[in-house]
């Protein structure tokens, strides 16, 4: 019984391979999946120059925060080593 199934289904897949193999694209139907392609294509790039750019202002935002930390520790100390009068922090 299972041979006999199997042999159905591949007579079944040798049809739909003959039919495929026949059959000729339409100039039109090439034109619309290759325009679909590139929107796709377009699309993924576009994505991905988006995740690229909030990855660069997020890492810009951060090393910023660390240098404008770092700057006001720098004038707090130089305040405080002014403030005093022997100049002694």
């Amino acid at each position: 019984m299972d041979t006999v199934r199997g042999e159905m289904v591949e007579k079944e897949l040798d049809l739909l391979i003959e039919r495929r193999s026949g059959k000729e694209t339409d100039p039109d139907e090439q034109e619309e999946l290759w325009k679909a392609g590139v929107a796709a294509h377009n699309a993924r790039v576009q994505e991905e120059h988006r995740l690229a750019w909030c990855e660069y202002h997020q890492g810009q935002a951060r090393r910023l925060r660390e240098n404008l930390e770092a700057l006001i520790a720098e004038h707090e100390a130089k305040a405080m080593k002014l403030s005093n009068p022997e100049g002694e922090a």
